[in-house]
C-alpha cells in the first residue's frame, strides 16, 4: 500500500509532503505539487489556493 499526505499552509505558502518511512519534504511557495509516484499524472496547481 502506498500512502501520501499533504499539509497545505496557505498563510506561509508551504506544502508539507508526508510519505511513510521518509523525512517530511517541505516545499516553499511551489507553483504546483505532483502526486508522483502514488498518484501518477496528478498535478495540483497552487495559484488558486494561494
Amino acid at each position: 500500500m502506498k500512502l501520501l499526505g499533504w499539509l497545505i499552509d496557505r498563510q506561509n505558502r508551504k506544502v508539507y509532503i508526508y510519505h511513510p518511512n521518509r523525512e517530511i519534504e517541505i516545499l516553499e511557495n511551489p507553483e504546483a505539487v505532483t502526486g508522483n509516484p502514488e498518484l501518477p499524472g496528478f498535478i495540483l496547481r497552487m495559484g488558486k489556493i494561494w
